[in-house]
């Protein structure tokens, strides 16, 4: 995999336990949530701050749920991922692709078309970052978010050898790091840190 996503890092950074094609491992779907009730509430918080009512929302590396506010209505929102049939089951996604980001960074969107993005607990399988990010950004208006959050769980046979290696703020400091790289500005962060149950880390920028 390219390691020059960010400079500095090891030649086998963005390397897998399982090198095996990702459209095999995500034939099968799964009707589940990654992370708890508690966690679920906190990132649909952060979309409520700043995802804006009535806008065009990517929401990348999607499943069957979204997490997205229940009492806010959008104008679409576009929905990627790797299974069909999860995607298909989303009643929140207004259309829905399913890509390889790993093989394709470069998304079928139109420039400059979406207020807002997010992706929910999968960032950690990305190879190609700092790719996605880019095009993440081509595709969002000026001004708008880009919402990265992630918690403690992961297959740990698909995500790459860097995100392991690290603890959780050095997770957010990564995930900054390819904001910055992919050109985004007003990057921030939050932790939603419970005493029992799931934690959730954030990750925002601007375009």
């Amino acid at each position: 995999m390219p390691v020059e996503q960010l400079p500095g890092l090891p030649e086998a950074a963005f390397d897998r336990m399982d090198p095996s094609p990702d459209a095999e491992f995500y034939a099968v779907p799964r009707f589940v949530t990654h992370i708890d009730e508690g966690a679920i509430a906190a990132v649909t918080q952060v979309y409520r701050e700043r995802l804006p009512p009535g806008g065009a929302v990517l929401d990348l590396m999607s499943s069957w749920v979204s997490h997205l506010p229940d009492d806010v209505a959008y104008a679409s929102v576009v929905g990627h991922g790797m299974n069909a049939e999860e995607l298909a089951a989303n009643p929140r996604l207004s259309r829905w692709f399913v890509q390889d980001l790993n093989l394709d960074p470069l998304l079928p969107l139109d420039d400059a078309h979406f207020n807002g993005a997010c992706l929910c607990v999968s960032i950690q399988y990305l190879q190609r970052p700092v790719d996605v990010f880019r095009d993440v950004r081509r595709v969002l208006r000026s001004g708008a978010a880009f919402i990265v959050s992630f918690s403690n769980r992961c297959f740990p046979t698909k995500a790459v050898a860097i995100w392991q290696s690290l603890q959780a703020m050095d997770q957010q400091r990564l995930v900054a790091a390819y904001l910055q790289r992919a050109g985004f500005t007003h990057i921030g962060s939050s932790a939603w840190l419970p005493r029992r149950g799931d934690p959730l880390w954030t990750v925002f920028g601007v375009t």
